[in-house]
């Protein structure tokens, strides 16, 4: 088939390829030049894994065909997905949808010939309504609009891709169905769920289903701090029940705050929608307020750790990023406590694999180091903030001679008994300290 993918972002670029990976052709569009020409070039714009050669391969292929020209893309495609960014309205809990609005009316206005849109945005339920009362305002009929959510995990996108748990359909005209299926058999025939309902339906399940994951795992890091006043190993506890199968092992890990471009925004939009018809998600309330406390909650536990005046101590992090594999810094918990700490007078330095972040830049007493030895140097406390792989197997005492040297691991990387084992002076999420 023909596709059309409205935005390069993260969605947009990695279905978009995928997309073309298995067949299809695509044109992915989008505004901003310098993106396009970068992609043209065979350069991401964002980290992930295998990305760059999947873009290079099907862009060889001429599968795969990055523009500005909307007009052309859309009039040389069959169906057509809006990927723009629906953020959090600044200041307040709603979506902001002006991405999305602004989209389809240029989708409108440069084709007569009947399309499918598919909204894969992440969008309130009602969106698709609003949609075609945009299209039935401006006169115009012969626009399908049906929703079908991402459920995209950052690091490992490509393979969500291609191996998804399910592929959901929503469309309140039945017919569409058999093409979207017709789009996505490769998929269905390696053991997807084809799963369709109404354009309503799938629009609240993409935002359901963030909701209840950020609950899981808002769940675990509040009892992880009953572990620690009650020296218990949260870990057991995740174990114990994750192991029942009505509630499942995954999400269960104990760490930071969640954040990334999904569940923050994703559960602050849920709980307006269910404001604007008078529902109190009272739940996932309390989730965003604990979550928004988690990292105030780490914090103290640093100072704890190393004193009340951290003036001139050296901090160093492991990992900025809110997840590994990734170069997002949306919502990570770095951007809370590294401006926090310089302020108190640390001097920090900070690691990650995928490079120097702008975010801090102009933070006074940080600085970017380009490898762990050089970071770690001469800290009185490291922290592992982000379980990328190559912080999983440092030996400390060979890279930092500090005999006063402290481990806050925010990821529970390294086994107790071993640090123990290593006379490390070690602390960890919901598990007993080693000092």
């Amino acid at each position: 088939m023909k596709l059309c993918m409205i935005g390069t972002g993260y969605v947009g670029l990695v279905s978009g390829t995928c997309f073309a990976d298995i067949g299809n052709q695509v044109y992915c569009v989008d505004k901003d030049v310098s993106k396009i020409n970068k992609l043209n070039l065979g350069i991401s714009p964002i980290y992930e894994p295998g990305l760059n050669e999947l873009i290079k391969k099907n862009y060889t292929a001429n599968r795969l065909i990055f523009t500005t020209d909307l007009k052309k893309a859309v009039n040389s495609s069959d169906i057509i997905f809006i990927c723009v960014g629906t953020p959090t309205k600044k200041g307040s809990l709603k979506v902001d949808l002006s991405y999305v609005y602004k989209s389809i009316k240029e989708i409108i206005s440069s084709t007569k010939n009947k399309k499918i849109i598919v909204t894969k945005s992440t969008v309130p339920v009602g969106t698709g309504d609003e949609i075609e009362k945009i299209i039935k305002k401006l006169k115009r009929k012969n626009f399908e609009i049906i929703s079908n959510p991402e459920f995209l995990r950052e690091g490992d996108a490509i393979r969500d891709f291609r191996y998804p748990d399910r592929i959901v359909i929503g469309s309140n005209n039945k017919k569409i169905f058999k093409k979207m299926r017709t789009l996505y058999t490769p998929l269905i025939s390696k053991g997807a769920k084809f799963f369709t309902t109404s354009r309503r339906g799938a629009e609240l399940i993409k935002y359901a289903s963030n909701a209840f994951l950020a609950t899981k795992i808002t769940f675990i890091n509040e009892i992880s701090n009953l572990c620690e006043k009650t020296e218990v190993n949260v870990e057991d506890i995740s174990l114990g029940i994750g192991s029942d199968n009505r509630i499942g092992s995954r999400f269960l890990r104990a760490g930071p705050a969640y954040g990334g471009s999904c569940f923050p925004k994703d559960t602050k939009g849920l709980v307006s929608i269910a404001e604007k018809n008078k529902i109190n998600l009272s739940i996932v309330k309390s989730v965003i307020k604990s979550n928004q406390n988690r990292v105030n909650l780490h914090t103290k536990r640093i100072h704890k750790i190393i004193g009340s005046n951290v003036r001139n101590k050296k901090i160093a992090f492991l990992g900025v990023t809110f997840k590994p594999n990734t170069d997002d810094m949306r919502d990570s918990t770095s951007l809370k406590m590294i401006p926090y700490l310089c302020k108190k007078g640390a001097k920090v330095s900070y690691y990650d694999p995928s490079g120097k972040k702008k975010e801090f830049s102009k933070i006074k007493n940080c600085k970017y180091e380009n490898d762990i030895k050089n970071n770690c140097k001469n800290a009185d406390l490291i922290i592992l903030l982000t379980e990328w792989d190559e912080f999983k197997t440092i030996d400390f005492k060979k890279i930092n001679k500090n005999k006063n040297l402290r481990i806050y691991d925010l990821r529970n990387l390294y086994n107790l008994d071993q640090m123990k084992d290593k006379k490390m002076k070690y602390y960890s999420v919901g598990r007993p300290d080693i000092n």
